[in-house]
């Protein structure tokens, strides 16, 4: 789930963060904590798996709430994140999950409204396990979606990873924003600045913030046991997007189509491992290689 309050303005070159996160200091990971991290971040993955199965011509965004909801407390033993989250200035989140279908960039509210064929849905999953938040989402595409949503979709996907594969210790967040900038643009897609990734732990919304955007060699420098997620909002159209009367739905200003992909990432001695994979997460990209991650393992069921 993005930062819902990263309604950041850059003036004279300050990067102004407001809402949610507000002040505090970046909490580093300790080996023990990063596998509670671990198990958290599986379990969301293994809601999109499951999920999966069920998005389809038909269904309704509200039914695959229900769907995730009981599998997360009945089966996963967690609890679900975004139900009932209320950020200052926010009115609590009715939902489980987030739907954003079409134009809806981000935090769309499940509804009775059926999925049909061409739609494209974005499917936002957090899960607390054991007091370990594990965010992650994915694209997914309505029977036979068209050539122009097939390959928003397929390349957001691509530019999360450009981000991804630049986190190592000594590298800046600016450099993962310009990664995913460069290659989002230079496809013809406009970018969302308003919300971005976060950092995440025991706490759902936590420093650092993570801009989608930037400039190389700029921000905060990434060290060992830093968390948080990548996940770039990206449009076939402008990037100019407006929030609906619900008070948490973004939209696309000029209704073009949105897409979005999330990992929650973590730094290591080494270079990154990503906590949100699962047996039936996506292929990584060709240019990634096999991407340094726990091996799935079964999901802890509730006892």
């Amino acid at each position: 789930m993005a930062n819902p309050a990263a309604r950041v303005e850059v003036r004279r070159g300050a990067l102004r963060p407001g809402g949610i996160i507000g002040r505090m200091a970046i909490t580093l990971k300790t080996a023990e904590e990063l596998q509670g991290m671990r198990i958290a971040g599986r379990l969301a993955s293994e809601v999109l798996d499951l999920l999966a199965e069920h998005v389809k011509p038909g269904i309704t965004t509200d039914q695959l709430d229900a769907i995730a909801h009981q599998h997360i407390t009945q089966v996963q033993g967690a609890v679900p994140a975004p139900l009932n989250y209320a950020p200052p200035g926010y009115t609590p989140y009715p939902k489980s999950i987030c739907t954003s279908v079409n134009h809806q960039v981000c935090h769309g509210i499940p509804n009775e409204r059926a999925l049909k064929n061409g739609d494209i849905v974005n499917i936002d999953v957090t899960v607390i396990k054991d007091g370990w938040h594990g965010d992650t989402s994915r694209m997914f595409i309505v029977g036979e979606g068209s050539i122009a949503a097939k390959r928003l979709c397929a390349l957001t996907y691509e530019a999360m990873w450009k981000g991804i594969v630049m986190v190592r210790p000594g590298a800046r967040l600016g450099d993962i924003g310009h990664a995913i900038q460069r290659f989002a643009e230079g496809q013809g897609f406009s970018i969302v600045r308003e919300f971005c990734g976060h950092g995440i732990g025991q706490k759902f919304h936590e420093e650092p913030q993570v801009l989608h955007y930037g400039r190389p060699g700029t921000l905060e420098e990434l060290v060992p046991g830093m968390v948080f997620t990548i996940e770039p909002m990206i449009n076939a159209g402008r990037r100019e997007i407006r929030e609906l009367g619900d008070g948490w739905t973004i939209v696309t200003r000029d209704r073009s189509l949105s897409a979005q992909w999330e990992h929650t990432v973590a730094v290591t001695e080494t270079g990154y491992e990503v906590l949100t994979l699962s047996a039936g997460s996506p292929a990584v990209p060709a240019f990634v290689g096999a991407p340094a991650a726990q091996t799935p393992a079964p999901a802890t069921l509730a006892g």
